[in-house]
């Protein structure tokens, strides 16, 4: 059994055996498992150099993959790309790739089977592993152990900012690789537990599907589901209100229509006053140095914004951006995000709000009820992201079309009885949401103490 150890904060060794220049390469792993287990990643792992020949290899942009921090890997966006220089080489399904720089912080996987080639530069090796040694799944949640990572983090080397890991340092990491049995037996409990996970989110999203559905029967609005949009339609040329396929495509198929419901709605420009952000003068050390916080898109997390990453001071509101006054409703309309949700929060203090995001006071509070109108947008998310433009880079939605957006206005009552049952249905979701988290923070605890050899591992 290898035991832990404590690095000394000083000790001496022979100028031969400076292999590399780090105090942490020193360390002694901490992996508890009997010497015969712990093996090198080149006992695995078998260097791939199969060059891309460009002129006889057509490169099209799922042969391009981005490597994320968590291990995934994916086809990569090119903004339009079509020509690289240098050398590209092959990577297939199920090979393993890492980042040269980025690997320190989780930037190594393996490449799923819905990609069976793809293409990679110098910066990303890549390596076949050997099936009758170890999984290649098991092999990816080793990679993901924090313990691993300090190993990597002990071993950079290069250019400060720059610094890489080279395929040699890292073919000699000592890793465990019990016997196949074992290995797939913790990539079974990993799985499982991922299984745990899923199921706990999709209780999240039922949850959040009945809190719309109940705000839309107490308004008298008919619940539906957009349907898919077929790929190719026809469209007359007269038709065609703006350059975006999306909003043509549910104009269209009669998807741009808002049920009314039971109560008279208004356009919410008509309602409320729209203030727009801005982002005061970075070269202005004085617009920076406040308390007033600065409102941005990763932010907008919470249905209540009290705080934010960013401040601002009192100058940079005086002379660059506006406040926004408390109890306002804040909407993101720029933003990638803008492709799966769009953000809605209210603000419980005073803030001021970048270029990505709008904000809307209501003109008459005894009319309106912020809370009532950030749960309404909530429930309306079909609606608003029927409003999001695909023909730019970034998503975005634009502003003459969201100030017109009908908002149905029932009386005080109504909106207040809204708001309870959000309030307790929200409660109800952060007791989910943070259980779920607790199950995954649980899940890799186990499967790290398991990698370690400090929980026995059970096998079938």
């Amino acid at each position: 059994m290898v035991t832990n150890t404590i690095t000394p904060r000083s000790f001496a060794v022979w100028w031969k055996d400076l292999h590399r220049w780090g105090v942490r390469s020193f360390q002694s792993s901490q992996w508890q498992w009997p010497p015969t287990v712990i093996k090198k990643l080149a006992t695995v792992l078998e260097r791939r150099f199969e060059t891309v020949d460009k002129a006889s290899f057509k490169l099209r942009p799922e042969h391009f993959l981005s490597l994320r921090f968590t291990g995934e890997v994916e086809p990569r966006d090119l903004h339009g790309k079509s020509e690289f220089k240098g050398t590209l080489f092959f990577a297939r399904a199920g090979d393993l790739i890492y980042s040269k720089i980025d690997v320190r912080n989780g930037a190594i996987g393996i490449v799923p089977p819905t990609v069976p080639v793809a293409t990679v530069t110098s910066e990303f090796p890549v390596y076949r592993i050997k099936k009758d040694v170890a999984s290649s799944e098991y092999i990816q949640l080793v990679f993901r152990t924090e313990h691993f990572r300090r190993i990597i983090n002990g071993m950079v080397s290069g250019a400060s900012g720059r610094k890489r890991v080279q395929p040699d340092d890292l073919e000699n990491v000592a890793i465990p690789l019990p016997p196949l049995t074992e290995q797939k037996a913790i990539v079974a409990c990993w799985h499982k537990a991922q299984d745990e996970i899923a199921s706990a989110k999709k209780r999240i999203e039922t949850l959040e599907r009945s809190l719309y559905q109940h705000t839309h029967r107490l308004l008298g609005m008919t619940d539906r589901r957009d349907p898919v949009l077929p790929k190719v339609f026809a469209l007359e040329w007269k038709s065609l209100e703006r350059w975006s396929v999306e909003f043509l495509g549910r104009q269209l198929f009669g998807l741009n229509v808002n049920d009314a419901g039971t109560y008279s709605t208004f356009p919410l420009a008509v309602l409320c006053s729209g203030i727009s952000g801005g982002t005061p003068s970075t070269y202005r050390t004085d617009y920076w140095n406040g308390n007033i916080p600065w409102v941005s898109p990763k932010d907008m997390k919470s249905a209540h914004i009290i705080d934010s990453q960013d401040h601002i001071s009192q100058t940079a509101v005086d002379e660059s951006v506006s406040l926004v006054p408390e109890h306002s409703v804040l909407l993101v309309v720029r933003s990638g995000i803008l492709q799966r949700t769009v953000p809605v929060a209210v603000n419980q203090v005073a803030v001021a709000i970048n270029q990505d995001i709008r904000a809307f006071v209501p003109k008459n509070r005894d009319q309106i009820l912020p809370d009532y109108l950030a749960a309404l947008l909530n429930s309306q998310q079909s609606a608003l992201l029927r409003l999001v433009k695909w023909s730019t880079t970034v998503q975005s939605i634009n502003k003459e079309e969201l100030d017109r957006f009908p908002i149905p206005l029932p009386p005080l009552s109504v909106q207040r009885q809204i708001m309870e049952r959000v309030a307790e249905g929200r409660t109800e979701i952060t007791r989910e949401r943070e259980a779920t988290n607790r199950l995954a923070r649980d899940i890799d605890e186990e499967v790290e103490a398991l990698i370690l050899g400090v929980k026995k591992v059970k096998t079938p």
